[in-house]
């Protein structure tokens, strides 16, 4: 193939599910509410956090950056994917697609560092109780929540923008959105650096945080199967239990996609791998937080509460 000045490149074809166009409305009006949970969820709990003085904790702090990227991944991808279901010209814009794949490496990234900061922070309040407003103070939430953003940024969008090269015809992304493996078969030269980079970085930002995450949560254990309280424990896994969810479902879809060489790329299997984690799971990631959560239901329970009083008082007024 010739190779191009990706400049010249005004629009590429997306497939999506076209390849399956019998499932094309059933599957507009699913991805729909699934995008309308994610939004309305992931809203609510940046609202109850920020409203509510229970909430205002390490641990609903971190909360609300989880849900801000969850809102912001899925907003980049699942209107364009929603548009395509019901168009007959299955296309996307140069422009949004490469920048679908810098927000879906920078939310990505991001993900994976704000989890082992949630999971040290259940680790200092499990561990260290006493000391625990002590360890994690405002102060230090805050440089952590910064520094999570600041390196997922030098991690995942400074490489990329280094090392992207032209793209070659027929511009077809054989993907329900614009990321970097699917990117890689369309490159005119070799990928091998590109390949090597994306498992350095994908190492960086999944596997170490994930190894963080792990070694923070036999810690844990160990301090919770020390507890002589059989309600303590209780609580404690608990706590732990949702974010431990949330952790495997990201996790491993993470690893799978970026953490392979590009032979083991599977259209099919990846369009699924890739709708679990920039399109379900970041609806799921609310619902796992707030269902099995007391504090969360409580915060929304008194904010049901003061609507309903407030709505009594403009009615005798």
């Amino acid at each position: 193939m010739a190779q191009e000045n990706s400049s010249t490149i005004t629009e590429l074809v997306l497939i999506g599910f076209s390849n399956h166009p019998q499932a094309e409305i059933p599957l507009f009006f699913l991805f729909s509410g699934v995008y309308l949970v994610n939004l309305f969820g992931n809203t609510a709990i940046i609202i109850l956090v920020v409203i509510d003085s229970c909430l205002k904790t390490p641990m609903y702090f971190f909360l609300c950056h989880l849900a801000f990227l969850n809102i912001f991944y899925t907003t980049a991808v699942v209107p364009k994917m929603l548009f395509n279901l019901l168009a007959s010209k299955k296309v996307i814009s140069y422009e949004l697609c490469i920048a679908q794949t810098y927000i879906s490496l920078l939310m990505g990234a991001a993900e994976c560092i704000i989890l082992p900061v949630m999971a040290l922070d259940r680790y200092v309040a499990i561990c260290y109780p006493l000391r625990y407003r002590l360890i994690m103070n405002w102060s230090v939430c805050v440089q952590l929540a910064v520094g999570a953003w600041t390196i997922s940024f030098f991690a995942s969008v400074v490489p990329l923008y280094f090392t992207m090269l032209p793209l070659c015809g027929p511009y077809i992304v054989d993907h329900i959105f614009c990321e970097v493996p699917v990117l890689l078969h369309m490159v005119c030269a070799d990928t091998s650096l590109q390949e090597t980079m994306m498992v350095i970085g994908a190492s960086g930002t999944v596997l170490l945080p994930f190894l963080l995450i792990t070694l923070s949560y036999l810690h844990i254990l160990v301090a919770v199967m020390r507890m002589h309280s059989a309600e303590g424990r209780k609580k404690a896994f608990s706590v732990c239990s949702s974010h431990l969810t949330v952790v495997t479902i990201s996790y491993g879809t993470g690893m799978f996609m970026y953490m392979r060489p590009k032979s083991l790329y599977s259209a099919e299997g990846d369009k699924l791998i890739s709708l679990f984690y920039a399109v379900i799971n970041p609806a799921l990631n609310p619902l796992i937080y707030s269902l099995r959560n007391k504090e969360v239901t409580g915060a929304l329970k008194r904010l049901l509460e003061r609507w309903r009083v407030f709505q009594n008082q403009r009615i005798l007024s």
